[in-house]
């Protein structure tokens, strides 16, 4: 069933190089998209490649740094030539600061920081919109945080903007352009053991590391979302590790009451 809906179909996948970008593209592939890889390091680009190959799939890399609007106008065009106009994008391409906190931030990271988690996305799905209102049709799927749903300390008041900003511009979409036939899905997840997690002032544990999502488990949000009916829109789905750590400590102490 899922290989009938997204056979034939073109995704385009940014932060596709590592974590949960690669591990949509495989998800993709497997449902019978054929799935174009962007990011900025060649070598985990072909890593992924090879994955989605590996596991019979279709995969065209097309290298950008999603912050480079010239470089996203050329792999967009590349995209284009090889397969035709894109029918699924996933805006998964992200990163956060060592020094995130507001006693720590520069205006240089700000700019870095705020091109690649919020003016990336718009900007990528600015490129695929006239297309799919051409034929009616489209998925835009945007990775977000569940920091897009709160206030949580740990991310930094900068990744936390951009991500309420990611979720914000979903919701705009689909306020807008439902009437032609676009859907705009944004997820959000909790703590993903992903590269990212490197970039953390205090690393996880292995014990903790054991508890939290995996790549793969985002990935099977997006190949949910991507195989519903063109009908229907998941306009927001929060997946988060079933033990949370932002709980864990009061659940610990709600559960030795009498």
């Amino acid at each position: 069933m899922t290989q009938a809906v997204l056979e034939g179909q073109v995704a385009w996948i940014t932060g596709a190089g590592t974590g949960i970008g690669r591990a949509v593209a495989v998800a993709l592939a497997g449902g019978g998209a054929r799935v174009a890889l962007t990011g900025r390091n060649l070598e985990t680009l072909g890593e992924t490649e090879a994955a989605v190959r590996g596991a019979g799939g279709q995969a065209l890399v097309a290298a950008a740094d999603v912050g480079d609007q010239a470089r996203m106008d050329g792999a967009h065009r590349a995209i284009r030539a090889a397969w035709g106009d894109v029918d699924l994008l996933v805006n998964n391409a992200g990163f956060n600061l060592t020094r995130r906190h507001w006693h720590q931030l520069t205006p240089e990271a700000v700019a870095e920081s705020m091109a690649t988690n919020l003016a990336g996305p718009i900007l990528a799905t600015l490129l695929v919109l006239p297309a799919m209102r051409a034929r009616q049709s489209g998925l835009l799927v945007h990775i977000a945080s569940v920091s897009a749903t709160g206030i949580f300390v740990v991310s930094g008041p900068i990744y936390s903007a951009a991500k309420h900003g990611v979720r914000a511009m979903s919701a705009t979409l689909n306020a807008e352009e439902g009437i032609n036939g676009i859907r705009s899905v944004c997820i959000n997840p909790g703590e993903v053991d992903t590269p990212l997690l490197k970039r953390r002032p205090r690393q996880l544990t292995p014990e903790e590391l054991e508890k939290i999502l995996q790549p793969e488990d985002v990935a099977q949000a997006v190949l949910f979302c991507a195989t519903l009916p063109k009908r229907a829109c998941v306009s927001e789905l929060t997946l988060v590790p079933t033990d949370n750590a932002f709980y864990r400590a009061e659940a610990t102490v709600i559960a030795a009451r009498e």
